[in-house]
């Protein structure tokens, strides 16, 4: 469960803060629904102000359903990208939501504003005297640290060292202080035992893990569950089926969208996917990989495995040579000569590198379930390539310029010829494998309990009252908003 006991002081503190800053907080129902219910004051200032801005106002942009502007957009439909067969090579559509349109362009903003909020309007994290410590492997600690500087909080952004320039280039503007611990993607050890170090000789650091914050997984829950449902009901004609969704398992946030869509579609599937070359939930194993925000070598307390139908290990292979395919001109050429509309091509820097690997998997899906026309597979582009316009410069100093022939083989082998290797369907007992595995990390490592761990798996409640904790936040976010004066200027 979510901690939601009131500590008095601290909350004075945050309170007055909020109101010097002129700070108005989105409750989940106005991240669902912006356009109802967002505060015509907002909107106002969201007219003029830019979706990066570090500007208050910019917290009602943590929703899917901005406009797709840079600079004064109000909201729309969910944004979205449909991979179109002559792409993928399936019959089955693939939709993917698309998270550049969120403030830092990462849907991930949105997870670090569910593990800080709640803490925020309870007074159990005193902004004035504590510093918020995010560990993340990239786009985590972006959305904390912005968040946090629109909340008039310090931080303290934790990540390693071999992740992309572009995500330290702008942390530099936002964060506090940064970390680079030692490692690429995969060395979440590293960063735990940097956090370690940092509660033991820095009494002021609240860490927030998205791994095993609750509240990450459920503002995904609620608010990329919901907007994967309106999508499917503005989409699906009759006849047509949802099949399931497919993400990737970084901090395992974005698997609650398919707790969500479980209970309105109950024969849907939830796909997980993780690097080829670190293969934990697929083989128990570990290595490093390229797919930048995803595998860790460890099973995020916050996935409910039991619900999960169905792994996927991603060789990161295809993940870049698919970048190089979407961004390259050479690529760009290759692709409008096969028939792609403009209006796709265009679109297709919305695709970051794990967005790659979650159309991947989709099409991995649409082979092994033998899926047709009907069918339709959810995923989401957590980021753009705005954030990995130097590893495609890494590949050209590597492997020299883009052809055209090397597109036409990257399209045909890595797209089009993508198959069902490093395909597991999950039984019961494979499912509970992967659930013992927390074990590892987060009693013997972190301080859980097993009586806890047990309980995700045995009680169905565990999870149940997770999800309905959502309008007991919003309770207290509409008091916090209430205390301030703001919520009725």
């Amino acid at each position: 469960m979510i901690d939601l006991t009131i500590h008095e002081d601290n909350l004075k503190n945050s309170v007055i803060l909020a109101k010097s800053r002129n700070v108005l907080i989105p409750t989940f129902k106005q991240m669902k629904n912006p356009d109802k219910y967002t505060p015509e004051k907002i909107k106002d200032k969201l007219r003029v102000t830019g979706l990066w801005d570090i500007d208050p106002a910019n917290l009602f942009r943590i929703t899917w359903k901005n406009q797709p502007l840079g600079k004064g957009g109000l909201f729309g439909k969910v944004n979205t990208l449909e991979f179109p067969a002559a792409f993928t090579g399936v019959k089955a559509r693939i939709i993917a939501l698309c998270g550049k349109w969120f403030p830092t362009g990462a849907h991930k903003v949105g997870a670090s504003f569910g593990c800080l909020v709640p803490r925020l309007v309870t007074g159990q994290f005193d902004p004035t005297k504590q510093k918020a410590v995010w560990p993340s492997t990239g786009n985590y600690c972006r959305g904390g640290a912005y968040n946090a500087q629109l909340l008039g909080c310090e931080s303290i952004a934790i990540l390693p060292e071999g992740m992309s320039k572009e995500r330290f280039d702008w942390l530099k503007t936002v964060a506090g202080e940064i970390i680079a611990t030692p490692g690429t993607e995969s060395n979440v050890k590293e960063i735990y035992d940097e956090v370690a170090r940092i509660k033991t000789t820095r009494p002021e650091a609240v860490v927030f893990n998205q791994f095993d914050e609750m509240g990450n997984h459920l503002w995904h829950y609620t608010v990329t569950g919901s907007a994967m449902e309106e999508v499917l009901r503005d989409v699906m004609q009759k006849g047509d089926r949802y099949a399931g969704v497919v993400v990737t398992s970084g901090s395992a946030g974005t698997t609650a969208c398919g707790d969500y869509l479980k209970e309105v579609f109950p024969c849907s599937k939830l796909g997980v996917g993780e690097a080829l070359q670190c293969p934990t939930l697929y083989m128990n194993g570990f290595g490093e990989h390229r797919i930048e925000g995803i595998g860790d070598k460890h099973i995020p307390w916050v996935h409910n495995v039991k619900n999960t139908d169905i792994v996927f290990a991603i060789d990161d292979n295809i993940c870049m040579s698919i970048i190089r395919l979407c961004n390259e001109e050479a690529g760009i050429s290759h692709l409008k000569s096969i028939g792609l509309s403009d209006e796709f091509i265009e679109q297709l820097p919305l695709m970051g590198i794990s967005g790659a690997a979650n159309v991947a998997m989709a099409i991995k899906m649409a082979k092994y379930y033998e899926l047709g026309e009907k069918d339709i597979i959810l995923t989401v582009l957590t980021d753009s390539m705005e954030m990995y316009g130097s590893r495609l410069v890494e590949m050209r100093d590597k492997h020299g310029n883009y052809t055209n022939v090397q597109a036409a083989v990257d399209h045909n082998r890595y797209v089009m010829g993508i198959g069902t290797d490093g395909v597991e369907e999950l039984t019961y007992y494979s499912r509970k494998r992967i659930h013992n595995l927390k074990y590892y990390t987060w009693v013997e490592q972190q301080g859980k309990t097993s009586e806890e761990l047990n309980a995700q798996w045995y009680d169905h409640d565990y999870w149940e009252n997770i999800h309905k904790m959502a309008d007991s936040i919003d309770q207290r976010i509409e008091s916090f908003n209430r205390v301030t004066g703001l919520e009725a200027d």
